[in-house]
């Protein structure tokens, strides 16, 4: 994602951002009811934080399990290629499998650490296959979530 210039953010600004991350359908005059803002100074804001990148976008949550997707699991990779070329065609093969939900370069002993969702451990050994299909991969590790104990979605502001 790319980084724009930071901005200033006041206790208006965050309180914004705080209910907004809870929930991003209230009206703008509710949220600027709870923020204590008049409608047109706080729809200002949250277009201001939008311009600024502040705000990247509104989404709806999906609970994965109601549509079949219960299985969680964190796969750790090292490799021992480390030129950009291999870099772009791997990040290019990996953001093309759907179910890969996170995916990020690390520092220390793991080099990529994926977060998938699966409906169960055969569609795991699918998409798995998929992943290590046409890629040159040194270790591929996989932890199966057994319980999630917190998950959100909101930063703190």
């Amino acid at each position: 994602m790319p980084h724009r210039e930071e901005i200033s953010l006041d206790r208006f600004d965050r309180s914004i951002l705080r209910e907004l991350q809870r929930d991003a359908t209230l009206s703008n005059a509710e949220l600027a009811r709870r923020v204590g803002l008049s409608a047109t100074p706080c729809w200002n804001r949250v277009k201001r934080m939008q311009e600024a990148g502040v705000i990247t976008g509104t989404v709806a949550l999906v609970n994965r399990e109601a549509i079949g997707l219960g299985v969680t699991v964190f796969v750790a990779i090292k490799t021992n290629h480390h030129a950009s070329d291999w870099l772009s065609a791997f990040a290019d093969h990996v953001r093309a499998i759907p179910e890969v939900a996170e995916f990020y370069r690390m520092s220390g002993e793991t080099d990529y650490l994926l977060k998938v969702v699966a409906a169960d451990i055969a569609d795991y050994d699918r998409i798995y296959k998929m992943l290590i299909d046409g890629v040159t991969i040194s270790d591929v590790s996989s932890s199966f979530a057994m319980e999630q104990i917190k998950y959100t979605t909101e930063v703190p502001v």
